[in-house]
């Protein structure tokens, strides 16, 4: 997403389901969301499937697994669906083997269904599903589900930005 889209949606005006505090947090999973994409634009096929952090995760690894929060989150903790991933379970999620495009898309896709969500919910409404951990007290309706989402890929871009300087030095990446 680019910084017009960005500044495009800070502007949009509520809707009759969408109010200014569901815009407002669009606004910043957007954001943050876009900040993932842009700071592994122009990295290569090898250098997203290296692990530079002790912990083992790759930059593709952690696109994958931001797609999985976002699948998890939405659609079996809000919707109460259960959602075919296009892998096998149990697949290492630190270091996908998968095409770059096939993680990138499952990303975008994970996050326009989120989107479609949000656009049409009410922020206080209650899951259908269960995350099944402590959590489930802190996720009590989308909002907080909403707000769940920007923390855990504001955590990984932190993880992110550590992985592109050590692979090719450049830093301040994304429309932040």
């Amino acid at each position: 997403m680019t910084t017009d889209v960005l500044l495009e949606r800070m502007t949009m005006h509520p809707t009759s389901t969408m109010t200014a505090e569901a815009v407002a947090l669009q606004h910043f999973l957007d954001a943050q969301r876009a900040s993932a994409r842009a700071i592994l634009d122009g990295l290569t096929d090898e250098q997203l499937r290296t692990s530079v952090l002790p912990s083992g995760w790759t930059p593709l690894g952690l696109i994958k697994h931001l797609g999985d929060a976002e699948r998890h989150w939405f659609q079996e903790v809000f919707c109460g669906t259960a959602v075919d991933v296009p892998w096998p379970d149990g697949e290492e999620e630190m270091a996908s083997g998968r095409p770059v495009a096939e993680v990138f898309a499952f990303y975008r896709e994970q996050c326009e269904r989120g989107d479609a969500l949000l656009a049409t919910t009410p922020l206080d409404a209650k899951p259908a599903g269960r995350h099944g951990s402590d959590l489930d007290d802190e996720v009590a309706d989308l909002r907080r589900i909403v707000l769940h989402m920007i923390e855990e890929t504001a955590r990984h871009l932190g993880h992110l930005d550590a992985a592109r300087e050590l692979l090719d030095g450049r830093t301040g990446l994304g429309p932040r």
